[in-house]
Formats: structure tokens, sequence, C-alpha cells
């Protein structure tokens, strides 16, 4: 585990916060009680940071020193409000192409997927503030250094999120083995926000819902599903295929 990113220590924590560093998530042991663990919660709650509890064995597997039952990572990414960029993504006079990430938890899989989204021009990867993957320097290598040229914005609600979108202009495609339609049948050169499913699951059935269509790649051979960032290459690069011969 890198330590660059990694910080222990209920006072430590609180300061990182104050000094304005990205949080990527904090783990507090359970049962947690205290003066100072009211101000922590006070600074958690004001910066809408991740955090989660966890029972002491899960701390000390982080680290054997004195963390207080507290440890947290920093960020090796500054995250963008969604709410901000749209609207400067219009002013560009660009067709917003936004990419939604739900549940994908493999770091190397989430690098690889923000390096194919650098180089298909997304203007923005979206992802859940709980239960993807950790965005650390694995992540960071992965991409290829993407992640400091693609924003990424955190999420607190996916629901909230789609319709903002769907509000500001744009049409809302899943990828899933669900889907009725081919991904080549579907018009990408208006805007569009994609979302892409986990590695286990795909897209989660309250995403699909929220949905304009929901398309499918072609499988040919006998294992049912690609790669969740090989099936987004596939899907963005249609996309731009399209957006291209269109001009």
């Amino acid at each position: 585990m890198s330590t660059d990113n990694f910080l222990y220590g209920i006072r430590p924590v609180i300061e990182a916060i104050k000094s304005g560093k990205e949080i990527d998530k904090i783990f507090i042991q359970n049962g947690l009680r205290g003066e100072i663990y009211l101000e922590l919660m006070d600074e958690i709650k004001s910066n809408n940071i991740p955090f989660q509890y966890v029972p002491l064995e899960k701390l000390n597997k982080l680290t054997m020193k004195n963390h207080q039952g507290v440890a947290c990572f920093t960020s090796v990414v500054s995250y963008t409000q969604i709410e901000n960029l749209i609207p400067m993504i219009w002013e560009q006079g660009k067709t917003p192409l936004i990419l939604i990430l739900d549940r994908i938890t493999d770091v190397r899989n989430f690098g690889a997927i923000a390096r194919t989204a650098e180089c298909a021009g997304v203007d923005a990867i979206i992802i859940p503030s709980k239960g993807g993957a950790q965005i650390n320097a694995d992540a960071l290598k992965t991409s290829a250094g993407a992640l400091h040229i693609v924003p990424v914005c955190r999420s607190e609600n996916l629901k909230i999120t789609i319709d903002f979108l769907r509000k500001s202009g744009l049409q809302i495609i899943a990828a899933s083995e669900k889907g009725g339609d081919y991904h080549y049948k579907v018009n990408y050169t208006v805007p569009t926000a994609i979302i892409m499913g986990s590695e286990e699951d795909g897209v989660s059935p309250e995403y699909l819902r929220l949905t304009d269509n929901i398309v499918k790649i072609p499988i040919l051979g006998e294992i049912a599903s690609l790669n969740v960032s090989v099936a987004c290459g596939v899907v963005l690069y249609e996309a731009i295929k399209q957006r291209l011969t269109s001009k």
C-alpha cells in the first residue's frame, strides 16, 4: 500500500480536511466516541466526504500504528462538480459525452476505462461516492495519466445525477446484456451520457429504469460478456465514429 495518500489518527485527518485536501474515503472504528470524534464528523458531513464504519481489525490491517480509530485515503485527483461542468461544456459549443460508472470496483479496470475515455474525448467521468474503485496510484498508473486530464465527478446519488443530466438535455444510454438494440443502432451524435455497470452485476436495475435506451454489444462466442473496460471502449468508439462521420 502506498503511504503517499494514506493518513491515520483523528487530528491529522481533521487537519487534512481543513487544509482542503481531496479525501477519497475515511474509515472510522465502530463505536468510536468523544468530543474530537464529533469534531471529525462535523468536518466530514459539512464537506460531504464518504466515510465508512469498520471493525478495529480492518484499521489494524491498514496500519498497526496508533490510528486512534480513524484512517483515510486522500485522493490522487481533484474532483469536479458535474453541475458546474455541464454549463461549461455547453458554453464551449461542444456536444456533451459523459461516462457514468456504476460500481466499477476493480482499480485497473477503472484506470483502463479512464484512459479510453480520455482518448475518446469524453467530457467527464461520473462515479458514485460509495461502492466504486478507489482512485489510487494504481488507477492513475493504469490510466496512463488520463485521470489528471478527464474531469472526475463524484455523485452522492446517481439517480439525482442522472435526472440532472436528462434535464440538461442529455439522452441516457446504458450498456447491458439485457438491452434490446445493438450498441451501433443508437444515435450518439446528440448529447449523451453512457452508463457502464459493475463487473459482476452490470448496471443496477434502478438506473436501467431511468434510461432512454438499453443497448447490448454483439457476443458471438461462448463467453457471455466482455470485460467492462473493453465493453466501454466498444461503445465509446461507436459514439466517436458516428460523431466524426456526421461532420
